[in-house]
């Protein structure tokens, strides 16, 4: 029902949608990250389970102690009791350890019990009452020993209130010991509740485990197979390579006899123009030569036809030089200027230009003061030269001419723009061409002058142009010194 739709090399696109390794990497991150999740869950619950065991076994220890104090002071009733009816100093002994282990119980219950404030507080409550009972118990003590270790009314009326004491102290520790059962309760049930998550992430972790050995497994021979399909994708590959390296080979071959074609071109119009330009002072020169050959000329004419002569020897000679000084590598004389001055003072020589074209200046300089070490008329004729075609590429009074300078790295930017007419793709191309030019009164050489001298420079030159969007100069130059912008 659905064939599979193949691009130009015969890949199929489902292939090419489908990016395996992409996949098998995404599928082992998720694994891992499940994995890891099951092992910080683990860890968590463990850590969890591990305190609320040791809550519990607080509780119980609190409940024991409990228990003892309970114990002990049931001892203290018992042996009192049997030394006030045997009179046996071995009864009043185990009366008094018994005491001792009250005291003893209460320390220990009293430390186990400080996280609990509500429960330390019954607690002392209870340690209140023992000592009355205490207390209670000394004075019967001493009113056993003045009656010659005979029991009487004061003894039994003091006995009365001890069993009330007993009393008290039994509800005080009763409710103390359900608080605890309660908490036993509820610490008891956490840690089942933890015990159980553990073996539900431990069975999760196993599960994961397995699906991860299974997806290992799977991922494999989905690899193994692509592997496959690759090898003969790349066999076929190969066979489209060479196939193409043939076609690039006699493509190329067509770019050099299309570049051939376009030097000769260009030497043909260089050649046109020279010509050209030469051919005019010849003819004058040939003329007035002629005119001299008339032995009948008088000493004025001879003068006159010599002067137009030397006239155009010197125009020739001109050409000449132009087309040397605009192609040819150059003795400079540097020094150093910023080159915020440096465009300033070319901008100072096209001024009128600019007034007579209303053309506007907007300047964007960088805020570091940066030093140039160049030939600074060299370099002002370069810079004038753009900013003449700039000026001369607008109309209108919504001309702008932009001056920008920026640092990058140990590089100035130059940028000059303006919003005029723009180029066309073959005038942009032909931009830095000896005597190619698009006005009707220029020599075609100011670019090439302007590209020569950056290149003197070791700078580099690009242009950036678009029809009806103006047209962009970006100058790269060698910094040799910048300082920041509130430096003296």
């Amino acid at each position: 029902m659905f064939g599979h739709v193949l691009t130009g090399h015969g890949v199929p696109i489902f292939f090419m949608k489908f990016d395996l390794p992409k996949k098998i990497r995404s599928g082992y991150l998720a694994a891992f990250l499940l994995m890891l999740l099951c092992y910080f869950l683990s860890l968590s619950s463990f850590i969890q389970l591990r305190r609320e065991n040791k809550w519990v076994s607080h509780t119980r220890v609190v409940i024991n102690e409990l228990g003892l104090l309970n114990a002990n002071l049931k001892d203290v009733e018992i042996n009192w009791h049997e030394y006030l009816f045997s009179k046996e100093d071995v009864y009043l002994k185990a009366y008094k350890e018994s005491q001792a282990s009250v005291d003893s119980e209460y320390r220990v219950l009293l430390l186990t019990m400080s996280d609990n404030s509500e429960q330390k507080k019954r607690l002392e409550s209870l340690h209140e009452i023992i000592v009355r009972k205490y207390h209670l118990l000394d004075e019967e003590l001493g009113i056993f020993n003045e009656n010659h270790f005979q029991i009487n009314d004061s003894i039994r009326k003091k006995d009365q209130e001890n069993k009330l004491l007993m009393d008290s102290i039994a509800l005080v520790s009763d409710s103390i010991s359900v608080s605890e059962n309660k908490l036993l309760i509820l610490r008891s049930g956490k840690v089942s509740f933890y015990s159980i998550i553990v073996f539900w992430i431990i069975i999760g972790a196993g599960l994961a485990s397995f699906l991860l050995i299974m997806y290992s497994l799977i991922t494999f021979n989905i690899e193994s197979q692509a592997k496959r399909k690759a090898t003969i994708q790349a066999e076929n590959y190969h066979e489209q390579l060479e196939k193409r390296v043939v076609e690039l080979a006699s493509a190329n071959k067509e770019l050099l006899e299309l570049r051939s074609l376009e030097r000769f071109t260009s030497t043909g119009r260089i050649a046109r123009v020279i010509a050209h330009e030469i051919r005019n002072p010849l003819t004058n020169i040939d003329l007035s030569a002629s005119h001299l050959e008339n032995n009948q000329l008088g000493a004025g004419d001879k003068k006159i036809f010599l002067d137009i002569i030397a006239r155009n020897s010197r125009r020739i000679n001109e050409l000449i030089n132009e087309l040397l000084s605009a192609t040819k590598f150059t003795d400079l004389k540097y020094e150093l200027i910023r080159v915020d001055d440096l465009l300033d003072e070319s901008l100072h020589e096209a001024i009128d230009r600019a007034q007579l074209n209303q053309v506007h200046i907007d300047k964007n300089y960088a805020t570091e003061k940066i030093w140039l070490n160049v030939d600074r008329s060299r370099m002002k004729i370069a810079l004038l030269n753009i900013m003449v075609n700039a000026m001369e590429a607008m109309t209108g009074e919504n001309g702008r001419l932009m001056l920008e300078t920026a640092v990058a790295g140990d590089h100035c930017i130059i940028t000059i723009r303006d919003n005029g007419k723009g180029m066309d793709a073959e005038t942009l191309a032909k931009v830095f061409d000896p005597y190619f030019t698009s006005k009707s009164n220029g020599n075609g050489l100011g670019m090439t002058n302007t590209q020569n001298i950056i290149l003197n420079h070791k700078g580099k030159i690009e242009v950036s142009s678009e029809e009806g969007k103006g047209t962009a100069f970006v100058i790269r130059l060698d910094i040799f010194r910048k300082e920041p912008a509130n430096s003296v």
